[in-house]
């Protein structure tokens, strides 16, 4: 991956961008902001983009499975299909929730791949770490039960001191100033994606605002 600004690109199927060609061509915008990579959800979205830009991808594939809490590529199902989709980075929820047999076995099958993971708290990125990731995002922090109260920059800072492989903030970090902060923090890259991607929840933040004035 780059070091700089990656931009996530994802609209689930009850959002009103949900569309393949219309995330190739949010990935494009992003690229002419200034984006140095994108982040994916799903191999049709993914195959789109990589047709529209030439920057590297982080893939998932977000899917819920009954008894199971990770739905970020949460089975080697998901991982086989983006690593087809020719992505530069899988990245797979590696939190406590996630089995460690399922872990160890992503660089088993694809010891050439590159993984990425998202985790919500210091020990999950220390295990990841041990585990062989190539990449730790804190993707997670604050939405697992483990990770309730914790601050995303608290987290991010703890992994910068602990760990030796490239940080990732991503999760909230939601402004352009938050965005520089985690770069000067020592984070190897930061992913931004609804305050960038998604125009319902920018609006609503105006909206919110406009509305105290009425």
């Amino acid at each position: 991956m780059n070091k700089g600004l990656i931009v996530s690109c994802q609209a689930l199927p009850e959002e009103p961008l949900h569309s393949s060609f219309i995330m190739s061509k949010m990935a494009l915008a992003a690229k002419e902001g200034g984006a140095v990579g994108i982040r994916a959800n799903g191999v049709e979205d993914i195959k789109a983009i990589k047709g529209e830009v030439d920057l590297p991808v982080i893939g998932i594939i977000k899917i819920n499975y009954d008894g199971m809490k990770p739905y970020i590529t949460p089975t080697m199902k998901e991982v086989d299909a983006l690593i087809e989709s020719k992505v530069d980075v899988v990245a797979v929820d590696a939190t406590i929730d996630q089995t460690e047999e399922f872990l160890k076995s992503l660089k088993e099958k694809y010891p050439n791949q590159k993984f990425m993971a998202d985790i919500s708290t210091i020990e999950e990125g220390l295990r990841a770490e041990a585990l062989g990731f190539d990449y730790i995002g804190t993707t997670l922090v604050g939405y697992t039960e483990q990770s309730k109260g914790l601050n995303n920059f608290d987290v991010l800072k703890g992994l910068i001191e602990k760990c030796n492989a490239p940080i990732v903030a991503e999760g909230n970090f939601d402004t352009p100033e938050k965005a520089r902060k985690a770069l000067e923090a020592g984070a190897y890259t930061v992913v931004v994606g609804g305050a960038i991607t998604r125009p319902q929840l920018i609006t609503k933040k105006f909206a919110e605002e406009v509305n105290k004035a009425l």
